[in-house]
């Protein structure tokens, strides 16, 4: 708890004291420092101030300044232990030994360290992250894979780390999201140490946000991650002289493989002790004409007194000058700060007036300037320059000619061995299934718990799981492209045609990523700094062919072109991109058409995906997807078997089944009895089906859907669809027999099933017409929610349903009456 929370008259022991700066330094100087005790005297009439007494003296505070130091409250402490029964000690020698458990208690706290991890996109800091905690965050080679913070906890040397993985980003204006949510987390959390993790292999650009935390004020200790890249190409930095100079220490890592980790956080244990000998704060030197003006606004945000002690009035100074909009608007609602917002007006005038240029590029100028001398005096290039890998393979890959029959070729590549290299695993999980299926069937008595197991459970849930193999095939290819540093190529290449098309260019990572999971690529959106491109990219995203959708693709290409199962594949996959294409321009002509953002992305160098980092990226999809096996797919196999497996006798299927005792007892052929009893069992099973619950709700849709091709079996697998795609294979299997834990006799029994009147039910055009639909129709609820959640509205989560089943059936309506057409004028 914090000391502003004690009432009067009660005690604690310090635990730690937040904040930073001259105002820490001033806190920790007048006794309230680790493990002593405070008492509260008495409250201000007016609740503010409140009087304390520390080490034998007699301390006012104020309430905001108080709330940043933690302590251990007495009184909570002394109740938890007169109510433990479970202790066999007396009540009251817990009263004698009071002060020494809570300054032990307190000592055990204060060795809790939280750790914000700060850095550029494609600095290592995931990567960091992950092996310091021992999470399985996944690690991309692009901007953006961290858009919202991660937390991981890990020990050592007696200290606890609380560690926040903060998104990527090239600095703390206020520009993009990711900015204001790192700014933001590193002045209302206030962490105990950050660590500022650099790109030693481009150190001038990484500095420039260690420069913008230099001005934040916070105890920083600098990851020098990615040391070998520094190493091998010949350069020589003195690390040593540098963190002198800006006083924090500096570490050499190697995230990947660990090198230098042990010893970053024993340096973060000295910095957050304040044992360090390099710790010192200093103020960036911006120059005679911008330093006059940042000590007149600091003047002014002093002279207000209503300004937090807990944020640096230098920095607040710094942020006002260059025009923060965000940091403007929090001082405009501090009391009296028209005065300040003045002061700071007269000053730019003052600033531009002689600079000859606005206020926030001096600044920006200034930074780089102190970067280029710190890094003259202790970095050497190594002046013979070779062509790098890096540079070798963008001559191919990034060619005005053949960096898209590369891109194209990479796709098919993907596809084609999601497929074919899938087959062999798939058919192992289906006799797996099939065994288990045939256990329960054997050895189990008839009944409806019986047919639940073998016909619901085993039938549905197995329908789908055999197509776990292809989607984790598809994760590799997603996570190697992430992983190396192509999907920026990518995006390079593929600008020019989305920005005619009404995208921006690093709308592609988010679509790409669609290609394995819609959510978390929304969530990706984030990256994008245009509200507008940013909320295009994110109503067409449902647009691409989400690893859900792969197994009713499988299925069907499998079923219906066998030959030619990767182009159609392929096809379907292209055919999301053009109509994501085609709406994006829509959009953005009639919904968002304010001019768009320049284009500007990183294009990192390749580096060779360690095998660690793509397994743990696949075994985490796994997880996620034998998840929904046991949730939501469960769950709704069960309920759409319950939904066809009742009501279980109706006249119609009593009537069917006298006549089956007719024509056994019957004087036939053997051959014509069997053929017979075959057809009856067979109008039988679509009795009960069609007279079932779930008969009766399929025939129900099956009007609007019946221009598309569909009867009402495929009807019901649609709407089923929409908590998962999953569950369109899964409901398939229940309904077409129940036994279909195999996917092959799934799909023998797709092409042999007929209708009432004897006509097949599927067909290739039925089956292309469906996939279309599946492809388009309304996302999942998960997405929904993610849209929901990204746009802060539940509108365009609702505009998103309904324009994606219009669109489905317009498509599926076109394709199939055009197919049927034109089949009609050949036959």
């Amino acid at each position: 708890m914090r000391l502003s929370e004690l009432r009067t008259g009660e005690k604690g022991i310090i635990v730690k004291v937040m904040g930073r700066g001259a105002f820490r330094k001033r806190i920790i100087e007048m006794g309230f420092i680790r493990g002593k005790e405070v008492d509260v005297i008495q409250n201000a009439p007016l609740k503010d101030p409140i009087h304390y007494r520390v080490m034998g003296y007699d301390v006012s505070l104020r309430r905001n300044d108080a709330a940043l130091i933690e302590v251990v409250s007495t009184a909570e402490f002394l109740s938890k232990q007169i109510n433990n029964e479970t202790d066999p000690r007396p009540a009251n020698s817990y009263i004698t030994s009071l002060s020494e458990d809570l300054r032990a208690i307190a000592l055990h706290k204060g060795k809790t360290i939280n750790v914000a991890l700060v850095g550029n996109p494609n600095c290592g800091k995931t990567s960091l992250f992950n092996f310091a905690s021992g999470a399985h965050e996944h690690v991309g080679n692009y901007s953006g894979v961290t858009v919202d913070a991660k937390e991981g906890t890990f020990q050592q040397n007696g200290y606890t780390f609380r560690i926040v993985d903060l998104p990527g980003t090239y600095s703390l204006s206020a520009y993009t999201p990711e900015e204001l949510y790192v700014r933001s987390h590193l002045n209302e959390a206030q962490p105990d140490v950050v660590i500022n993790v650099v790109d030693a292999s481009n150190l001038e650009r990484n500095l420039y946000l260690t420069c913008q935390l230099i001005d934040m004020d916070v105890r920083m200790v600098i990851a020098l991650n990615m040391y070998d890249d520094l190493e091998r190409k010949g350069n020589k930095f003195d690390h040593e002289s540098l963190s002198r100079m800006i006083g924090a220490p500096i570490v050499p890592t190697i995230s990947k493989t660990g090198f230098g980790i042990e010893d970053l956080f024993n340096r973060v244990i000295k910095v957050y002790e304040e044992e360090d000998p390099v710790l010192r704060h200093i103020h960036i030197n911006y120059g005679e004409v911008l330093e006059k003006g940042i000590t007149n606004v600091r003047k002014a945000l002093k002279a207000n007194g209503n300004v937090p002690k807990s944020i640096s009035k230098r920095y607040l100074s710094i942020k006002l000058l260059e025009g923060d909009h965000e940091i403007e608007a929090f001082v405009k609602a501090l009391p009296g700060s028209e005065i300040i917002l003045q002061d700071r007006d007269r000053n730019i005038a003052q600033i531009e007036n002689l600079l000859q240029e606005d206020c926030e590029t001096a600044f920006t100028n200034a930074r780089y300037g102190f970067i280029s001398g710190a890094l003259r005096e202790t970095f050497e290039q190594n002046k013979i320059k070779e062509a790098s890998s890096t540079q070798i393979i963008d001559l191919f890959v990034t060619h005005k000619v053949l960096g898209f029959p590369i891109f194209i070729l990479f796709m098919w590549i993907m596809f084609e061995a999601t497929f074919r290299l899938g087959e062999y695993p798939m058919q192992w999980i289906e006799s797996l299934v099939g065994l288990i299926g045939n256990f329960v069937r054997n050895y189990m008595e008839e009944g409806p718990l019986k047919d639940l197991l073998v016909d619901g459970i085993i039938g549905g849930v197995g329908g789908v799981i055999v197509f776990l193999p292809n989607i984790l095939i598809l994760y590799l290819f997603i996570s190697f492209m992430e992983d190396s540093g192509y999907m920026a190529r990518a995006a390079f290449i593929m600008d020019k045609i989305m920005h005619k098309m009404g995208l921006h260019g690093k709308s592609f990572i988010p679509l790409v990523m669609g290609f394995g999971c819609n959510v978390p690529a929304i969530m990706a959106s984030r990256t994008i700094e245009s509200r507008n491109s940013r909320m295009i990219t994110m109503l067409v995203n449902p647009l691409m062919s989400c690893s859900a959708r792969l197994p009713v693709y499988v299925l069907l290409t499998g079923a219906f072109f066998p030959n030619n199962a990767s182009v159609i594949l392929l096809a379907l996959y292209v055919t999301g991109i053009l109509l994501a294409v085609v709406m994006a321009r829509l959009f953005k002509r009639f919904l968002f058409n304010e001019e768009d953002v320049p284009f500007v992305m990183e294009l990192p160098p390749y580096r060779m995906p360690t095998g660690k980092s793509i397994m743990i990226h696949m075994w985490e999809k796994a997880k996620q997807y034998l998840h929904k096996m046991g949730g939501v797919i469960l769950f709704a196999s069960i309920i759409i078997w319950f939904l066809g497996y009742f009501p279980r006798h109706t006249e119609s299927t009593d009537a069917i089944n006298r006549q089956i005792a007719e024509v056994e007892n019957a004087e036939l052929d053997s051959q014509e009895k069997e053929k017979t009893i075959a057809e009856l069992e067979r109008l039988k099973a679509i009795e009960h089906q069609q007279n079932s619950y779930i008969g009766h709700i399929g025939q129900a849709i099956q009007p609007a859907l019946q221009p598309l091709g569909f009867d009402w079996k495929i009807s019901v697998s649609l709407l089923t669809g929409m908590a998962a795609k999953e569950v369109v294979v899964s409901t398939l299997s229940v309904l077409y027999t129940g036994e279909a834990d195999d996917s092959q006799i799934l799909s023998e029994r797709l092409k042999q099933d007929r209708n009432a009147e004897g006509k097949l039910v599927f067909t290739p055009l039925v089956a292309i017409s469906l996939m279309l639909f599946v492809l388009i129709y309304f996302p999942c609820i998960a997405t929904i929610s993610a849209i929901v959640n990204e746009s802060r509205s539940w509108k365009w989560g609702a505009f998103v349903i309904v324009y994606t089943c219009v669109l489905a059936w317009i498509v599926s309506f076109t394709v199939y009456q055009t197919g049927h057409f034109f089949m009609g004028l050949f036959n």
